[in-house]
């Protein structure tokens, strides 16, 4: 089992800057061998990848609307993902979440490929 922990959300407003963080933790977990990746999911909409990032952090991936505006990017030595959300948007206000999976292509944007998720952390962006 792997349990995952965001925090970092809240309510800003348009063009300011939130940073989400993701704690993984686990019996005999070893990040290193897990995807991970932000998903987000506003009312009366599907859940949507935000962005994915490979096991050793070396390439990361993300929706078209969020490029050039997000970044995402992991610590393993820390057992941590981080979400960067610049220039946010009214439009990105959902709640975001963490996922993992030790089997998912790093380039999945289907949440029904990731077995792992936290709870969840509330982003609201005011205009």
């Amino acid at each position: 089992q792997v349990q995952l922990v965001e925090s970092g959300g809240g309510l800003v407003q348009a063009g300011d800057s939130l940073r989400l963080t993701c704690v993984l933790s686990g019996r005999t977990f070893s990040i290193s061998t897990y995807v991970t990746g932000w998903f987000r999911q506003a009312p009366g909409k599907e859940r949507e990848l935000v962005a994915a990032i490979t096991r050793s952090g070396s390439d990361a991936y993300y929706a078209d609307s969020m490029k050039g505006r997000f970044t995402i990017s992991r610590d393993n030595a820390k057992n941590t993902v981080y979400l960067q959300m610049n220039s946010l948007k009214p439009e990105d206000t959902a709640v975001y979440y963490c996922a993992a999976d030790k089997n998912v292509r790093s380039t999945s944007r289907n949440p029904a490929e990731f077995d792992y998720w936290g709870q969840g952390t509330q982003v609201t962006v005011s205009s």
